[in-house]
């Protein structure tokens, strides 16, 4: 495991994406519609996976900020994210990959992805269309909020 850097230090490290030719099977379904690059080594790197080898993916609507939905992406995932401008997951399920929006039509657009300051943790921001979720709510939290006791800063706690 690599030591955790600072956040400075993984921005910089992560600053270029994309590298020497390589890519998907050429019998791979998506091998047509993406580009021939492989993750660069400085972002796998600073990928703190955990024991299945995987990073959480939030994803994000580019303009309204809402959390759409969480995945999950390992080096693979994450480099066909980065060279197709389409966002692709690992299903756990499934034990392959997939691309939002290939069967549903319910696609997701690569505006953005940045990695967290602990490298466990990506934040995709996306052009989504039509809904996020696989039950066909606009997001995977629409009418999911559980009961909370809510708080705020008192005047003595610095507010």
């Amino acid at each position: 495991m690599r030591p955790r850097g600072s956040c400075a230090a993984l921005e910089s490290e992560a600053m270029s994406t994309l590298t020497s030719p390589s890519g998907p099977p050429a019998d791979s379904p998506t091998a047509a519609t993406e580009a021939p690059y492989a993750l660069d080594p400085a972002i796998a790197a600073a990928l703190r996976k955990d024991d299945a080898g995987l990073v959480a993916a939030v994803v994000q609507q580019h303009d309204t900020l809402e959390v759409l939905m969480l995945g999950w992406m390992d080096e693979e995932a994450l480099r066909r994210t980065l060279s197709s401008g389409r966002v692709t997951f690992w299903s756990r399920s499934r034990s392959e990959y997939w691309r939002k929006g290939d069967t549903s039509g319910h696609r997701q657009w690569v505006r953005a992805v940045a990695l967290d300051c602990d490298g466990d943790a990506l934040l995709v921001s996306v052009d989504q269309e039509g809904a996020a979720c696989h039950t066909g709510t606009r997001t995977c939290f629409d009418g999911r909020a559980l009961p909370v006791v809510t708080a705020a800063p008192t005047a003595a706690e610095g507010r």
